[in-house]
């Protein structure tokens, strides 16, 4: 199975469903009235960590995701039902970012982040009927789903890390300690993706991470270690494993620098957490001076001796990795945002003159409501006419210079400015230019 643990999705809401424009008809009711339903919602997407995952591949090779639109209402002021919401798995410890910045840290199993939101059904004419307009001939299209990019990154959740040089026995170390089985052999880069496994000692569990060795220079690329660095970054402790017999020209000390240096160089976190030195290999008749050695140049670091091969030494390292465990307790994760809050209604844009005559009209507001606008109908246009006077549209396009005759874009519609009031110009028609004027009447 390929290890993804970085991808960008795009996720769309569902949208909303179109409103009704009916009337009602019965026998022996000449003037039955407005009764066509309300549009239901569309449907809300949703990211929810889970156990049984362990990689981004699925989302790698299907990276748009739709929620399910809401139906159209109906006459007899039927409302369409709601679509339903939409759950996308991800693995325990996927951290979500939104323009770059970090949105949540689904890091406990069944966490949920509201990726898109649906959107909103549009109104049928019974919704707009009041005592001034007994009757009115307008509907409200659906809105559009909300549509956002998403970085997802995926980091391990261990409490342990294995770091250091490649060949230097980690892969061997969390299977002598644990149930994980990865691939060992006597040659670098026999681990190419993350490994877990689960240990066990003297009643305690802890979760341990093998990754991919590390070399001089993976901060910038080299080697694999940069790609997987960022899975030791949740551990609680790491254990930096040394080859007494160095590797390539460093010497042990000069390699326990390099190592250092790396993780200090990938994130200031990785620099500040403990580590506990560990010489692998004790099995060979060089690591008995190479421990010594060590001993006398990191004497406050009480560096250990092992061998992952015979179970040599195990023992007290797992004593020692329980007793720096129970003083670190589990950091704090980046909360999802709570559900069912009403978000403040932002009626602010902007005019940005495109050259040529043209100006586009930005903000969310104004195009949520060019989106559901229904410009086959006259009374719908009058009525965005009304909203866009009404929050100040108007005046900003005279500042911007707007003459009779330019074009405005926003959203998905274009209007032709006027300076005359909407209802002296013939109707508009669907899926053209609309005309319209947003001067005084």
């Amino acid at each position: 199975m390929n290890f993804i643990d970085k991808v960008r999705i795009f996720v769309t809401g569902g949208d909303g469903g179109n409103g009704c424009l009916a009337f009602l008809r019965e026998k022996f009711m000449e003037f039955g009235g407005p009764n066509g339903g309300d549009g239901g919602k569309g449907g809300d997407v949703y990211l929810v960590a889970s156990p049984h995952l362990s990689t981004l591949l699925d989302l790698s090779l299907r990276p748009h995701i739709e929620g399910k639109p809401g139906n159209h209402g109906k006459g007899s002021d039927k409302t369409g039902s709601a679509g339903s919401d939409m759950v996308v798995l991800v693995p325990v410890g996927t951290v979500v970012y939104k323009d770059g910045c970090p949105e949540v840290d689904l890091a406990r199993a069944g966490a949920r982040y509201l990726a898109a939101r649906g959107g909103r059904g549009g109104r049928g004419n019974l919704s707009f009927k009041t005592r001034l307009n007994t009757a009115p001939r307008l509907a409200e299209k659906g809105e559009p789903g909300e549509r956002v990019a998403l970085d997802l990154q995926l980091k391990l959740i261990a409490d342990v890390g294995l770091v250091g040089f490649p060949n230097a026995g980690k892969s061997s170390l969390l299977a002598r300690i644990s149930q994980a089985r990865p691939k060992v052999a006597d040659y670098p880069f026999t681990t190419l993706a993350p490994n877990l496994g689960v240990a066990s000692h003297k009643g305690i569990h802890f979760v341990v991470a093998d990754i991919p060795g590390i070399i001089a220079g993976a901060h910038r690329g080299k080697g694999l270690g940069m790609e997987f660095l960022r899975h030791v970054e949740r551990a609680r402790v790491l254990v930096h494993l040394i080859d007494p017999a160095g590797y390539g020209n460093q010497s042990l000390l000069e390699g326990i620098k390099a190592i250092e240096a790396e993780l200090k160089a990938f994130s200031s976190r990785l620099a500040v957490k403990p580590r506990i030195l560990v010489l692998n290999k004790m099995d060979l008749p060089e690591s008995a001076d190479a421990l010594k050695q060590l001993k006398a140049r990191q004497r406050a670091r009480r560096p250990l001796g092992i061998s992952a091969a015979t179970g040599a030494g195990v023992s007290a390292l797992l004593d020692r990795i329980i007793l720096e465990l129970s003083r670190r307790p589990v950091a704090d994760t980046l909360a999802p945002a709570p559900f069912g809050q009403v978000a403040r209604v932002d009626t602010g844009f902007r005019v940005e003159p495109l050259g040529g005559g043209r100006f586009e009209l930005k903000g969310r507001f104004v195009e949520r409501a060019a989106a559901m606008l229904d410009s086959s109908l006259p009374e719908a246009l009058d009525r965005f006419q009304k909203t866009l006077k009404r929050i100040g549209v108007d005046k900003a396009l005279r500042l911007a210079a707007v003459q009779e005759g330019d074009f405005v874009r926003c959203g998905v519609m274009e209007f032709e400015w006027s300076d005359q009031p909407y209802r002296s110009l013939p109707r508009a028609r669907r899926n053209k230019r609309t005309r319209i004027g947003v001067g005084r009447k």
